[in-house]
Parts: structure tokens; C-alpha cells; sequence
């Protein structure tokens, strides 16, 4: 075992030990990688816009790997910087919006309103009660989102399927609900929708077992023995 250890957690050098964990589980690798391929195929959606995804999702459970590698590859892809930041605005929205919309949620637990279904769509109608506590920040959300939703490197329509994506990955059933029927109203196709789905998919177990790495790290690390 190894008596060093890296001051970083995170080190591109890191990424030399994936094959390691194909090794150590072959079939449940090819299998995801399998899954993976299928997914970032080109069909409804192009595989470059199915990168642009994956950046964002990436931001959304901060793997630095996964960012690192899903970054180069839209790159390659001819992806812009412009397109990035826009993709992870859209991401920043959204799971700022997840949790502004579990707060109709909180609301009904404080006024004892909470009955056994937690989740309704009319809860949504309480947005106005919670935004009128504080005006000036709701307002000041609402234009960033505002901002971060309009056509500009990315069309509205794409913009909406990231949203929806973001949503799933942070199970909001609120957003689900609103982004995907933007999405529709744009457009936005079924194959489409499922399509970006698996991407985020792929893109969260990514962020899993590429982790796995680190915990390679961790279980080879022989600390030193102290003096």
C-alpha cells in the first residue's frame, strides 16, 4: 500500500485508475459504458448538444472529473465558452428554483396545512404567499432566472430541455412539472425529452462511480505512522 497521499483530492492523474475499476468489475463496467454510448448517440438531440447537457449536470453534482472531461469533449464538439456559461446559468436557476419551490412545502408544514399529500400541484399557488415575505429577493431571483432562461448562445427551446434535465436530477416535481411543459410549448419533442433524460442520467451514475476513483485512493492510502 501506498504511504503517500495527495494533498488534492482531486488530480487528473486520478482518472489513469478508471480501467482499474473495470477490472475489478467487468461485466457491471461494460455495461455501463454500453449505456453510456447509447445515450450520447446521435438521434433527436446531437450528440454535441447532448455534451452541452452533461456540462451542465456536471455543475450540478460538482464532480470536477466529470466537468473536466464533458468540458473537453463539447469542446471538440466545437462547443463555445459562451454556450457553457449559458448552460450553467440555466443550471444555477434551476436548483435555485428547487429549492424556492419546496419552500410552499415548508409553508404548509409551519401553518399545520400539510395534509397526506406533501406534494401538490396547487401548492405551487402559495408562491405568492411566500414571495410577498420577501419581495425584493424574489424579485432579484425572478430576473436572474429570467436572464438565465432567454434565447442567446442556446436557443430557449434547448434551454428548457437542460432545465428539465436539472430538474430530474434534482427531483423537484415542481420544476419537472413547469419545465417540461415549457419545453412542450416550444416544441419539444417526447424522443427529445427522454433522450436528454438519459443523458442525465448517465451524467449523475457518471458522477457516482467515477468517485470511485477516490475511493481507490482512500482504501490503497497506508497513513504514516505518527511519531
Amino acid at each position: 500500500m501506498s504511504t503517500n497521499h495527495s494533498s488534492s483530492l482531486y488530480d487528473r492523474k486520478n482518472l489513469a485508475r478508471v480501467p482499474e475499476l473495470s477490472k475489478l468489475v467487468p461485466e457491471g463496467s461494460k455495461a455501463f459504458f454500453q449505456f453510456m454510448g447509447e445515450a450520447f448517440s446521435e438521434k433527436a438531440i446531437s450528440s454535441r448538444t447532448k455534451e452541452l447537457i452533461a456540462v451542465a449536470v456536471t455543475h450540478v453534482t460538482g464532480c470536477p472529473y466529470c466537468i473536466d472531461v464533458h468540458t473537453g469533449k463539447f469542446k471538440k464538439l466545437e462547443g463555445s465558452p459562451e454556450e457553457i456559461v449559458e448552460a450553467i446559468l440555466v443550471a444555477g436557476a434551476v436548483n435555485a428554483e428547487t429549492v424556492l419551490y419546496h419552500s410552499v412545502n415548508s409553508w404548509n408544514s409551519f401553518h399545520e396545512k400539510a395534509d397526506g399529500e406533501l406534494y401538490r400541484l396547487d401548492n405551487l399557488e402559495l408562491m405568492e404567499l411566500v414571495e410577498d415575505m420577501k419581495p425584493e429577493a424574489f424579485e432579484a431571483f425572478g430576473q436572474f432566472q429570467a436572464s438565465a432562461m432567454a434565447s442567446g448562445a442556446i436557443d430557449s427551446k434547448t434551454k428548457e430541455l437542460i432545465a428539465v434535465v436539472i430538474s430530474h436530477v434534482n427531483g423537484c416535481a415542481y420544476s419537472i412539472e413547469v419545465h417540461t411543459k415549457k419545453f412542450k410549448q416550444l416544441g419539444g419533442t417526447q424522443e427529445e425529452l427522454v433522450e436528454g433524460l438519459l443523458v442525465g442520467g448517465v451524467a449523475n451514475a457518471g458522477y457516482v462511480l467515477t468517485h470511485g476513483i477516490n475511493a481507490l485512493n482512500a482504501y490503497d492510502f497506508e497513513a504514516a505512522p505518527s511519531r
